[in-house]
């Protein structure tokens, strides 16, 4: 092949400029309902967290391993959340739809980031309730100040070897002709489908590696509520049940709403040719989950509701 036969030929091959978001199956005329409604879910989910965030610090009595944890999972879920739906709701009041070929890799690369971190913040929180149920007179010992930073930075350094590894991996793919992208972000599963290279080695590395960040801490944290559970069947005054389901509730809630719609998403895939459920399934666990995560700790939570109790009382008696 001569140098000009191999030129035409990449012109012929080059990578699309940008992409195409179909957005949400909606009807058009009902575009400024579903606008609106996303809007306030949006603010939601960020201020919702946001306070999470701030009672944690202004509040001495929820300086604790649990609610460290708790800190970081907002400011996660305020992060997960504003990848995806800024952009959608930019571009369902613009009517516009493209996304540039960067932006939407750096989309891919901090939904990975963040939906990755989110689990391994989920398994720490799980391991921190073992520990105070299960090995209640070590507690103080086990889960130090060193471990729980330990444990944090850890989950970071993971979750962004990961994003790293699948971005890297898709940056290296071509993207030619079609550039519809039938979804509201840039999803990877998506992208693969319409990539014209080959993807093998993509899939490969999504179901290792998916097993180490989403399986494994899903397994961990069954077993770790396994073990609650016995511990607390073995107490003999209902007392004791009763503070262990009040402690462990709010987060095994979260667990269920996060882990399940993901478990829906990948372990039971549609078989048509509508990628419908799918968009659904990811409006749930990216957008629906963080919103609810302020609601379930603040409702089922005992102390943050006497956090909230004593902030806007200091707040209504200071002078």
């Amino acid at each position: 092949m001569t140098a000009k036969e191999k030129k035409m030929r990449r012109d012929n091959e080059s990578s699309v400029s940008e992409f195409l978001l179909l957005g949400l199956p909606i009807w058009t005329e009902k575009q400024g309902v579903y606008y609106s409604l996303f809007l306030v879910m949006y603010l939601t989910t960020v201020l919702g967290n946001l306070l999470i965030i701030l009672l944690i610090r202004l509040d001495s009595c929820l300086h604790t391993p649990m609610y460290f944890f708790l800190s970081h999972l907002a400011f996660t879920d305020i992060s997960y959340s504003s990848v995806t739906a800024p952009k959608m709701l930019m571009n369902m009041h613009t009517q516009s739809q493209s996304i540039s070929y960067s932006g939407c890799i750096s989309q891919v690369y901090f939904f990975l980031l963040f939906g990755c971190l989110d689990s391994f913040l989920l398994t720490s929180m799980a391991y921190d309730r073992y520990v105070a149920i299960c090995h209640p007179l070590h507690y103080t010992t086990i889960m130090s100040q060193k471990l729980c930073f330990l444990l944090v930075t850890v989950s970071w350094v993971l979750s962004c070897t990961n994003a790293l590894l699948h971005t890297l991996l898709l940056a290296r793919l071509s993207f030619c002709g079609d550039n519809i992208l039938p979804h509201f972000f840039c999803d990877l599963s998506t992208l693969l489908k319409l990539s014209s290279s080959d993807t093998t080695v993509n899939e490969l590395i999504i179901v290792t590696v998916g097993a180490v960040v989403i399986t494994l801490p899903f397994i961990y944290i069954l077993v770790s509520y396994g073990l609650i559970g016995a511990t607390t069947l073995k107490v003999p005054s209902t007392k004791g049940i009763g503070k262990a389901l009040s402690t462990c509730g709010s987060h095994l809630s979260v667990v269920s709403l996060y882990y399940g719609a993901i478990i829906g998403l990948y372990f039971f895939p549609s078989y048509s040719e509508s990628n419908d459920k799918d968009v659904i399934v990811a409006v749930f666990y990216s957008l629906v989950t963080p919103m609810l995560n302020p609601f379930i700790y603040s409702l089922r939570n005992r102390d943050m509701k006497g956090a909230l109790g004593n902030v806007l009382s200091r707040g209504k008696f200071s002078p």
